[in-house]
């Protein structure tokens, strides 16, 4: 208490603190004040927070910080052209002390008391108030400075969100209030329309309500199911008619608002793209939200009709009432096809129309199955089909808007008709690809730009359509894929040349065979290989990809990585085709001429392992893929890697051996399954008298220079050296014992020999004692003669942690 009443020195009364460092003064005990308010609220639950100050003044703490908060607002709006302002640092503390406090009162369930909801409410109203002036008077500056809720739109929704958690803490005050504000605007907007006068500060004010109102109303929630905000269902208990209600209110005066787009000349006077932006946004979030499944707000109703019950009940049903739910869906596939097709280059507000509101629409089953059955809807999926105005989108849209347009087939009851929808969707589309790679004209126009990008386009349409893989819809898409097959292959011939092209038929077969991999059948399966075979075939031919090999060495930043797109493609190809589900239903086949997966995985390491250098290891995202490959290609099909020629043999060991000393701990326990998955292979194959991988050798320094070892010697030396000498990470002991146990196994002389060469160079003869009986219990409880089942692996892996741990507490790590 002592400490708060002299912190309140520092920061009481905020206004005149506030002037005070307006006009010159010291701001770091201001600063320091709102440090220890949080840190007070970070100790304390929200009402002994509030009570602190009580006893020392005629308000409560939250009082004062609703006053702090307030004066470092106007502060902000104040000095927005500047970066760093002593407004913007309290900003941010203050409101983290907020949420601290109110994530509090919502984890106890207990409301705040009224005083603390009055002092929200009235600290809202300033936001609210303060950042509408600002926003009015930006209207007419061209400066993107100006603009201070587009410098960092992370940070504006991040504050945002914290004023929406101040509204929600007294929510029957804040939602009427606005309520209010956009209702004056909507009617004030239509007065200027009628007199002339010019709208652009009321559709600023418009904007900046959009989007608080879009955090009050809903929860960001990024890959989860929304859910109405629970202050929101727990609040307005008086409330008794659905059109009194102030959320329903609020909803559909903004939805009434956002309606007014499709009108041609409205929108080409009010709806600037911004504008629309905001309003797409706001209907993303609210669809997801309040557009619940029936059954939710039955089960609510089931529970009581009283007091927030009767609350909830509302706020899970309204949307739906008097068929408002199909009608705000029709609405939102409408106001998508404007925002597609009217706003042309506008690649933002197409970007919020693919995959955020599209998205709404179709993520929730109960949405997509009134959606697909509306006329809007069927518009839509025709002019992507047929039309020509959806190809004005970028590649990434037109892939994200096939992927979406292809998933609502699943929510379609009757499955012939969802099929005949995919087929409709998507039937032109591979059409289109297999008219223009049957040309006969296709070499003399291939690379002429138009040309190039409808190719583009038409393939990541059929990516999208590929990522949308279900059960349901499987076989249909599987029959489009094997359409476009032969066409895929024309087109790798024609642009061999043309990287773009190259790297788009790549990420296709790549998005394809993912999707399909866990449905295919052993027909099926045998033509995927067929056609995989024959693209890698034609990739290795025309040498595509070699060039990056000679450029590796120049690769100096993240944008120059991006010219190794199509070695990333094909890396993930070939795991991919290397996934258990393909080569269980292969090996499970009697299909006559049915290709051997091992001869497609051989085809495509004799292209990979030439092109990855160590230069290129080093970039993360490439060096990730590579090491998934390794990993899987040597548990599936080690024995093809063991018959490598020894220059593609080498270069995979070498690359595992620098994938141990890579920093990424993943990449370490790929590589380390790699090592375990090879030297299992040549341990059983010895057991079996057979000669495994003897006849490959590797070399590496020695005391007299180069010599020549057997690779389990090279790894076994490896391996002891990262473990005993180097910065090993405990968390991967389990996986190292995997790969150092079958190699003791093979390399018992040299494991004795190296264990007592180590002992021998050991001075100090209590540690010389010690590292000998680690070493010996290493290995005592495992009879090395034994094979590698996984009771053995369980107890050498104990062992191996338990050795770590005795070998770092009295041997220095060199």
């Amino acid at each position: 208490m002592h400490i708060l009443s002299a912190v309140i020195l520092w920061i009481e009364p905020p206004n005149v603190i506030a002037e005070s460092i307006r006009n010159g003064g010291s701001e770091s005990e201001f600063i320091d004040g709102c440090h220890v308010l949080l840190s007070v609220a970070s100790l304390t639950s929200s009402s002994l927070f509030d009570n602190l100050l009580k006893s020392i003044r005629q308000y409560g703490t939250i009082n004062l910080l609703s006053a702090l908060t307030s004066e470092a607002v106007k502060s902000v709006l104040d000095n927005q052209n500047e970066e760093e302002t002593w407004g913007s640092d309290a900003l941010d503390i203050l409101l983290e002390t907020w949420n601290v406090i109110l994530g509090e009162a919502c984890a106890d369930k207990s409301p705040m008391s009224a005083d603390g909801a009055l002092a929200a409410s009235n600290l809202f109203k300033i936001i609210v108030e303060s950042h509408l002036k600002a926003a009015a008077d930006s209207a007419f500056e061209d400066s993107d400075d100006a603009e201070y809720f587009h410098v960092s739109v992370s940070k504006r929704d991040e504050q945002l969100a914290l004023y929406a958690l101040i509204a929600r803490a007294a929510a029957d005050t804040t939602i009427p209030f606005l309520e209010q504000l956009f209702s004056e605007r909507f009617a004030r907007l239509s007065q200027q329309r009628d007199v002339e006068n010019d709208p652009t500060r009321t559709l600023e004010e418009l904007y900046w309500l959009l989007l608080i109102t879009s955090h009050v109303l809903t929860d960001s929630g990024e890959g989860e199911t929304l859910l109405i905000p629970e202050a929101l269902q727990a609040g307005f208990t008086n409330v008794v008619e659905v059109a009194q209600h102030p959320v329903v209110t609020l909803s559909w005066s903004i939805i009434n608002f956002s309606r007014q787009c499709l009108d041609p000349g409205i929108r080409g006077r009010y709806f600037s793209p911004r504008l629309m932006e905001a309003v797409i946004w706001f209907l993303a979030r609210w669809v997801a939200t309040y557009l619940v499944p029936l059954d939710v707000s039955r089960e609510i109703d089931s529970v009581g009709r009283h007091g927030s019950q009767h609350s909830r009940k509302l706020l899970n049903s309204f949307a739906w009432d008097n068929n408002q739910g199909e009608l705000v869906l029709d609405f939102v596939v409408l106001m998508s096809m404007v925002a597609l097709t009217t706003y042309q280059g506008e690649i933002e507000l197409q970007t919020l129309t693919c995959q955020k509101l599209l998205a709404s629409v179709v993520r929730r089953k109960h949405t997509c199955a009134y959606v697909v059955q509306l006329d809007s809807w069927r518009d839509l999926t025709r002019a992507f089909a047929s039309g020509r105005s959806l190809f004005s989108l970028s590649g990434r849209l037109q892939r994200s808007l096939a992927e979406t347009l292809a998933c609502a087939a699943s929510c379609i009851k009757d499955p012939e008709a969802s099929v005949q929808y995919l087929r409709d969707l998507m039937g032109p589309v591979a059409g289109c690809l297999v008219e223009n790679a049957s040309r006969s004209d296709l070499k003399s126009v291939a690379h002429q730009p138009d040309v190039i990008y409808m190719v583009c386009c038409l393939l990541e349409r059929l990516r999208g359509a590929a990522r949308a893989t279900q059960p349901r819809t499987q076989k249909v898409l599987f029959e489009m894929g094997h359409t476009v097959m032969n066409s895929l292959l024309t087109l790798l011939e024609v642009y061999k040349n043309q990287s773009e092209v190259i790297y788009m038929i790549l990420k296709f077969v790549v998005d394809f065979i993912d999707g399909q991999a866990v449905f295919l059948d052993g027909k099926e399966t045998s033509v995927l290989m067929s056609f995989c075979l024959r693209l890698l075939q034609i990739y290795s031919s025309h040498n595509i990809g070699k060039v990056m090999l000679s450029l590796s060495s120049t690769l100096r930043s993240e944008s120059q990585s991006e010219k190794y797109k199509d070695l990333r493609a094909l890396l993930r190809l070939l795991t991919n085709i290397c996934s258990k589900d393909l080569v269980g239903f292969l090996s499970d086949s009697n299909i006559e001429g049915s290709p051997d997966i091992a001869e497609v995985i051989y085809v495509g390491l004799d292209i990979v392992t030439p092109l990855i250098s160590l230069d290129l290891l080093k970039y993360p995202k490439l060096s990730r893929d590579y090491f998934v490959l390794m990993s899987h290609l040597l548990e599936v099909y080690p024995e093809k890697v063991a018959h490598l020629n020894r220059d593609a043999f080498g270069r995979i060991t070498g690359s595992l051996e620098f994938g141990l000393r890579n920093q990424d701990g993943d990449v370490v326990e790929r590589c380390l399954t790699a090592v375990n998955a090879l030297a299992s292979y040549h341990f059983k194959e010895r057991l079996g008298g057979r000669g495994g991988l003897g006849s490959q050798v590797m070399e590496s320094e020695g005391s007299n220079g180069k010599l020549q070892e057997s690779i389990s010697s090279h790894f076994l030396r490896l391996l002891l050296q990262l473990l005993l000498f180097e910065d090993f990470r405990m968390e991967l002991a389990g996986s190292a014992a995997d790969a150092l146990l079958p190699l003791l196994f093979c390399e018992q002389e040299l494991y004795q020999r190296l264990v007592h060469e180590l002992l021998e160079k050991e001075q100090n003869p209590t540690v010389k004692s010690r590292l000998a009986l680690a070493f010996h219990n290493l290995t005592s409880s495992n009879n090395l003669s034994s094979t590698l089942d996984r009771p053995n692996r369980q107890k050498f892996r104990k062992n191996l942690r338990v050795f770590l741990g005795e070998v770092s507490g009295f041997m220095q790590i060199k």
